[in-house]
């Protein structure tokens, strides 16, 4: 079975960090653009990040951009998102996405996780 599966999710203080990761089971992830998308209630899906499959080229969101930083381990096969400052407005669904390239921030997804809750609260 061709799938993604997202970790590290949970509930943080405002100012504090989270670091996400994301494995691919049935393929190799390291063939892939990966990119990290959110989705608050009630709100669209917004891309946050991708990394090309090389690992050599990133971009971010304007929102999150100097605070998250994605990153990729193709030897072990998983791609990380690390998030520092974390604020209320972060607070989502993150999801992992596997396509052939990275548009800027966005992958055209071929795969899709299921997703992991982060919550920033006080």
């Amino acid at each position: 079975q061709l799938q993604l599966v997202e970790s590290g999710g949970g509930l943080v203080q405002p100012g504090g960090s989270l670091r996400l990761s994301c494995e691919a089971s049935g393929f190799t992830l390291a063939n892939y653009a990966v990119g990290w998308f959110r989705q608050a209630p009630g709100k669209e899906r917004e891309g946050v990040s991708c990394i090309s499959s090389h690992g050599l080229s990133a971009d971010y969101a304007n929102s999150v951009k100097g605070r998250f930083t994605i990153s990729r381990d193709n030897a072990k096969g998983t791609v990380s998102l690390q998030m520092t400052s974390l604020k209320p407005e972060d607070t989502a669904v993150y999801e992992c996405a596997a396509g052939t390239y990275c548009s800027e921030h966005l992958v055209f997804a071929d795969y899709w996780g299921q997703g992991t809750q982060v919550t920033v609260a006080s």
